[in-house]
């Protein structure tokens, strides 16, 4: 089967795989976008567990407020290199995982990985978090986060 460049696009547009990785997707699901997706999906954590035990200095601490002020979420996500904490898809890990912890209220680092994902049923943090490695290449660990909200004790 032939792969076409608007496939390829469209895949890339929905997972942000690099064009060979989405390619190969598409090949090996015969055209499937929905089973090329899940394949990339797949292959984005097996390639987290290769990266993991590799030492986190540099990240980005995420802030978010919800409610109008009524909660606030303070989170420091770290990875290998500055580089990475710049990107967008990094960003936006740190976003999503101050919405969750806004909304779901972990009492830790370990209960938020163990959460399911908010915004897709089914999928944990953890493997949102393992899902963001294998696109971006480096280990990311989530050091610790704050949750405050108005009149908590």
């Amino acid at each position: 089967m032939k792969i076409t460049i608007d496939q390829i696009k469209k895949v890339r547009e929905k997972t942000g795989g690099g064009v060979m990785d989405c390619r190969r997707a598409l090949e090996e699901s015969k055209g499937d976008k929905k089973k090329a997706v899940e394949l990339l999906k797949k292959w984005g954590i097996e390639k987290s567990k290769k990266k993991e035990g590799r030492e986190t200095k540099s990240g980005i601490v995420s802030s978010y407020i919800h409610g109008e002020g009524k909660i606030g979420v303070l989170v420091e996500l770290l990875c290998e290199t500055d580089f990475v904490a710049r990107t967008d898809e990094f960003k936006n890990l740190a976003h999503e995982l101050c919405l969750q912890i806004s909304s779901m209220t972990p009492k830790d680092v370990k209960t938020l990985l163990n959460q399911e994902y908010i915004r897709e049923p089914g999928v944990k943090i953890a493997d949102l978090v393992k899902q963001t490695i294998g696109k971006l290449g480096e280990n990311i660990t989530v050091s610790r986060f704050a949750r405050m909200e108005l009149g908590e004790k």
